[in-house]
Order: structure tokens, then sequence, then C-alpha cells
């Protein structure tokens, strides 16, 4: 879940293609271009790799004016793998809170979990 260069094969509904910019050991600085609402977009992203357990990224995405913070922590239980995934969006654009905050807090959180987390699980499990 840390190999971000491959995310758009793993991972292409989401993810049209990550570039790592920078890296100094487990810091990671990317360019991405990401899908969402039928559109490609740009986002920069800051990532921390956190080994056998996964990442926690800071994202900026200038052209909707948002910024998040992502974490995706997987841990061992007895019955399994468990995949803890959650994304705090900023909108700085006061405008856009309106129409985004739904479309964001619903809509597309809901397609991210079926574009990436319930893929994930599939290949867990495979």
């Amino acid at each position: 879940m840390t190999d971000f260069e491959k995310f758009p094969d793993y991972f292409p509904k989401v993810a049209e293609s990550i570039q790592v910019m920078k890296r100094e050991g487990n810091y990671l600085e990317m360019d991405a271009t990401v899908k969402s609402f039928g559109q490609k977009f740009p986002v920069k992203m800051k990532a921390r790799i956190l080994p056998g357990k996964g990442f926690i990224s800071d994202n900026e995405n200038p052209k909707f004016g948002t910024s998040g913070h992502e974490e995706l922590l997987l841990s061992q239980r007895p019955e399994g793998t468990v995949i803890d995934y959650t994304y705090q969006v900023t909108i700085h654009k006061r405008w856009l809170r309106i129409v985004a905050q739904p479309l964001i807090g619903w809509f597309s959180m809901k397609y991210w979990k079926k574009a990436v987390i319930d893929e994930l699980r599939k290949r867990v499990e495979r």
C-alpha cells in the first residue's frame, strides 16, 4: 500500500499518475493526478511511510482549494488484517463548502472506499 507510483496500476479508478519528487527515508513528496467526479486534477502529497503499518499523508488540491490529512493503517488481529482509513478534508473556498461538503463527505468517500479499500480487501484475501 506504500508503492505510490504503482497506485494507478492497482487503483485505476482514482489514480491517473503519481510521481515521487523527493524521497528522504520514509518521507516522500509526490505530484499526483487523481480522478474524481469525472475529472482529473493535480494533488501534491507529503507522505510518511510507517513500515509494516501503512502511511500518513497531507495532500493539497489547488484546483478545488482543498487540503486533506489521510491515514491508512493496517493492523493484525486474530480475525485478520484490519484496515483503518481516515481522510479529513478542509475546504478553503467558502463558496465551495455549500456544494462540496455533501459531495466530498458522502459521495466521494463512498466511491473511494469502493475503488481503493474494497480493491485492497480483494488483494489481501487472495
